[in-house]
């Protein structure tokens, strides 16, 4: 009778602490017009999410103090590294900032990426990516350069391409470089490693006939991506937020045009299924990246909205 007794207790203690050490996940959020700061929702089975009250960053970077597009990672050491959209316009660079537990941050800057081109429109959405391969921090934005490339009917002021540097430690950067160029305007591109040497690029066509996403593919996280689909969302969306779920992929994006927050999933990028009817998004979410944080820093989270209420 002790021994399963004993056997009871080890089991028990076992179980708690792999529930506590489970990762959970966690989507970046923010509000419009932008000027609140960063927000977040949760879920366990990544189709179902629920707010987090509150803001646990408030934008101060910058001229004019926004934050859009937060794409945040974990890096092996459980700390968490956040990038965004500090601007509408300018060449300031992008939001940074770090934190141990996603409520106290610290570190928080500007990474002046675009700095070397005096005409650079803006700097938007920037995406975080960790390389495995090479260990380190792959970010890409947007950023628009007049008369630098080709175009058909857009603006030269909204012909954007993206752009990249990496880090291993979020203090030194490398050069920036060109990432993409399609061929067309493009924006809000997301990172995706399928498998050794399989990259999946998810992108927005921003030309004015289309602004929908499609996906491109590569050997490489830095590419060259080709191979560029036909779209598998509606006309007017945005914002790609990737994850997998056992073995399919699901891709959220901002359906801005209908004003509703949508989503497929697909086992190979190739064939998309629209999964509408069964996710839901709490209504104001705006576009941020997915990403795995701890169950202890999401009851730490929960604890501290509750404090608020």
């Amino acid at each position: 009778m002790r021994n399963l007794v004993k056997l009871f207790i080890v089991f028990s203690v076992a179980s708690l602490l792999a529930s506590c050490q489970r990762d959970v996940y966690l989507f970046t959020s923010f509000h419009e017009p932008a000027n609140e700061g960063l927000r977040y929702l949760y879920s366990k089975d990544g189709y179902h999410w629920n707010a987090i009250n509150g803001v646990y960053l408030k934008p101060e970077l910058g001229k004019q103090k926004i934050m859009r597009d937060p794409s945040m990672i974990r890096d092996k050491q459980g700390i968490y590294h956040l990038v965004w959209t500090i601007g509408w316009q300018g060449n300031e660079g992008i939001g940074y900032a770090r934190s141990k537990d996603l409520i106290h941050w610290e570190n928080q800057q500007i990474v002046p990426v675009m700095q070397q081109e005096a005409s650079t429109v803006n700097v938007w959405a920037p995406e975080l990516f960790y390389d495995d391969v090479e260990d380190r921090f792959i970010i890409i934005w947007a950023s628009t350069i007049p008369y630098r490339f080709a175009k058909g009917v857009e603006e030269e002021k909204n012909n954007h391409r993206m752009y990249y540097t990496t880090t291993k430690d979020f203090k030194s950067f490398t050069a920036t470089k060109l990432f993409s160029d399609p061929g067309f305007s493009i924006i809000d591109a997301v990172i995706v490693k399928k498998a050794q040497k399989d990259y999946v690029l998810v992108l927005k066509d921003n030309t004015r006939p289309n602004r929908n996403l499609k996906v491109a593919f590569a050997k490489n996280p830095l590419g060259p991506f080709q191979q560029v689909s036909e779209p598998f969302s509606p006309y007017l969306s945005e914002g790609p937020a990737v994850l997998k779920v056992k073995n399919q992929w699901l891709i959220y994006f901002d359906s801005y045009g209908s004003k509703s927050y949508e989503a497929v999933s697909t086992k190979d990028f190739k064939v998309f299924e629209k999964i509408n009817d069964k996710i839901s998004v709490p209504e104001g979410h705006k576009h941020g990246t997915i990403f795995r944080a701890s169950n202890k820093d999401l009851k730490n989270l929960l604890r501290d909205e509750a404090k608020k209420k």
